[in-house]
């Protein structure tokens, strides 16, 4: 019999509703669960809703799921908004001091506020009484929770009174709620995975590249990786840099890569916009450049701790003039980590700059993962110069359209480049007829680069009435609707890691066998849709758009689908 529970913890910013959910799906995870959790906050320091969704199961999950099955909940505010939410078994944690519930046994008031103080200290842990509240209505091991406060707080006395707090909670649970039981969640004998979010695990995929250099401006939702990267940098061997902006952020990292080392950046959409004219610069000096872009809904500031998938055209067109690049769009946390890989060896590879589409929802959430070996991690630098110091020229023509590199101080050879159109040598020039050649030698690359670029996964049976197309992040609601809805109707999914150059014959013979088409997508213009149609010919009437802010369900997705067949 499988095992499944849905947790919430909502509350108001800066009554620690990240800090509980964090320490809760950690919890959950060391007791050997599959853990999917996403989080949902206001662009504000303090007020404004908030909440932390906890997917638990025996099995892998890939998405959140809507009912609730414990709801806990800080404030009043809280309650009436996801009330309605509960399973049929679901409850309500929630203090009598701070929120006024009536419902019969579906609500449990527990003193947390008393609790914490009389057993920590002070009530600043009473978040913490209530995460034992949960483990012991669900018959969850309370050392377990116990090692993850002991890892998060340090040892000492903050420890020990969180480890206080938790066991006076888990105790009123298990004496005051005997005949209450909304999920039971034991102790699973399973290898236990890492609980990342997508955030560390690209950050980890660029040390374990080799990344030696990274420049950012804050900007939600990319911050995280500079403030990782950054709390790696000495022990890594890695340059860390907050610049003024975003265009000097960009520049930065084009010099260092240009001097040889693994080179990065990440920001937001309209960040990226300010990197545009660098990500020329990188494309003409043929520089290797790992560029992230952490969508949010725009345009302008939009809404900065939301999610979207509305720059896909954008960074395909985003240039003047003619400017080879790469795009490739996480669909997990894990694809986080090998894409990150993969980008800065085709950044080397092909001398061009790489663009990483994450999103909000992307970066935020966290799952279990099974660890990443780095026994499979290869880093390519790509052709080297290794010839006669005076012979080297930059931007030698070749068939390939690729130029050995030589590394300005660390080669003999005279490294020559510019920003204008430059010969061979580096040296810039007006000449049409060099000029024409520079352009075709650059472009060159992507014929090459069509052979790196992996074709969408196609999930479900090779024949189908019905395929839904997806890209990036919506890959876990899309699969898991797939799976509900593979008992009605013969569907399968379609589903898009790597975006530029687009695999176009290889998508026209997967989309040949394929009845109907609906394409599933965070923006409001159906961008991945347009693009299909502008490589393939094949266009997708059927669209379920979402540009609200919020990442898809499985449920929505199920929804929306059923009206469209009626």
């Amino acid at each position: 019999m499988s095992v499944a529970a849905n947790f919430m913890i909502g509350g108001e910013a800066g009554q620690g509703v990240q800090s509980a959910g964090i320490i809760l799906s950690r919890t959950l995870a060391r007791g050997g669960y599959h853990v999917f959790a996403d989080q949902d906050y206001e662009s504000r320091v303090r007020g404004g809703h908030n909440f932390f969704r906890i997917r638990v199961a025996d099995s892998e999950v890939g998405a959140v799921s809507e009912p609730i099955d414990i709801l806990l909940a800080l404030n009043q505010e809280s309650l009436e908004l996801h009330k309605n939410e509960l399973s049929g078994a679901g409850v309500v944690i929630f203090d009598e001091a701070r929120v006024k519930a009536t419902g019969g046994e579906r609500f449990l008031p527990v003193p947390m506020d008393r609790l914490a103080e009389e057993k920590a200290g002070s009530r600043i842990m009473a978040n913490t009484v209530a995460l034992g509240d949960c483990l012991g209505l669900t018959g969850c091991d309370l050392e377990l929770l116990e090692g993850v406060l002991r890892d998060y707080f340090g040892e000492g006395k903050l420890s020990e009174a969180n480890i206080e707090a938790a066991r006076a909670g888990y105790e009123y649970a298990r004496e005051n709620f005997k005949k209450i039981s909304p999920v039971r969640l034991g102790t699973l004998r399973r290898k236990k995975g890492l609980l990342l979010n997508g955030s560390d695990a690209l950050s980890l995929g660029a040390l374990a590249a080799g990344c030696r250099f990274m420049a950012g401006y804050p900007m939600t939702p990319a911050s995280p990786i500079l403030e990782y990267l950054a709390s790696k940098a000495e022990a890594m061997g890695l340059v860390v840099v907050q610049p003024e902006d975003e265009i000097a952020a960009i520049n930065m990292a084009i010099g260092a890569a240009y001097a040889g080392a693994r080179a990065m950046t990440a920001t937001s959409g309209s960040g990226f916009c300010l990197m545009v004219e660098g990500l020329g610069l990188a494309g003409l000096t043929e520089t290797p450049l790992v560029v992230v872009d952490a969508q949010r809904p725009g345009p302008a500031v939009g809404l900065p701790t939301r999610t979207e998938q509305g720059d896909l055209q954008f960074v395909l067109s985003a240039h003047h003039g003619d400017v080879p690049r790469v795009v490739l769009a996480p669909a997990t946390v894990e694809d986080a980590f090998w894409l990150t890989v993969k980008a800065f060896n085709l950044a080397d590879r092909y001398q061009l700059p790489v663009i990483i589409l994450t999103d909000h929802y992307l970066a935020t959430c966290y799952a279990t993962v099974g660890g990443f070996s780095l026994s499979q991690v290869t880093i390519d630098r790509g052709e080297l110069f290794s010839g006669k110091p005076e012979e080297y020229k930059r931007h030698a023509l070749t068939e390939s359209g690729i130029s050995p590199r030589a590394f300005p101080g660390l080669s003999p050879a005279l490294v020559v480049t510019d920003s204008d159109e430059h010969d061979e040598a580096g040296h810039l020039t007006e000449s049409a007829r060099i000029r024409a050649e520079q352009v075709a030698k650059r472009l060159r690359k992507m014929v090459s680069l069509r052979g790196e670029i992996s074709p969408p996964e196609l999930y479900g049976p090779k024949q189908a009435e019905l395929t839904l197309v997806g890209w990036g992040s919506t890959y876990g609601a899309l699969r898991e609707a797939v799976d509900v809805l593979a008992k009605e109707i013969k569907l399968n999914l379609l589903h898009f890691r790597e975006l530029w150059p687009f695999p176009a014959e290889a998508v026209s013979e997967m989309l040949s066998g394929t009845g109907r088409l609906c394409v599933v997508e965070n923006n409001a213009t159906g961008q991945l849709a347009r693009l299909i149609r502008a490589e393939t010919g094949r266009g997708i009437p059927w669209k379920i758009l979402k540009y609200d802010g919020r990442p898809f369900t499985p449920a929505y997705i199920i929804e929306e689908l059923r009206k469209g067949e009626s």
